[in-house]
């Protein structure tokens, strides 16, 4: 499920990476390949939060 693009970063506690990494799919998709600077902000924000939650993925896996 594709999900709407926030406007601020959510703790990683919260979504998973492959949560992020989904909105950042979505993010692509819906620009069409090519970002507007709001949507770069956007995608920077959520590479963050896609980093930060890494750690919490391998966790899990364990």
């Amino acid at each position: 499920m594709l999900h709407g693009m926030s406007t601020t970063v959510e703790p990683s506690s919260e979504r998973s990476a492959a949560e992020v990494n989904e909105e950042i799919r979505a993010l692509w998709l819906r620009s069409g390949g090519t970002l507007s600077v709001e949507q770069r902000e956007e995608y920077q924000r959520l590479v963050q939060e896609w980093a930060s939650a890494l750690p919490q993925a391998a966790a899990e896996a364990a």
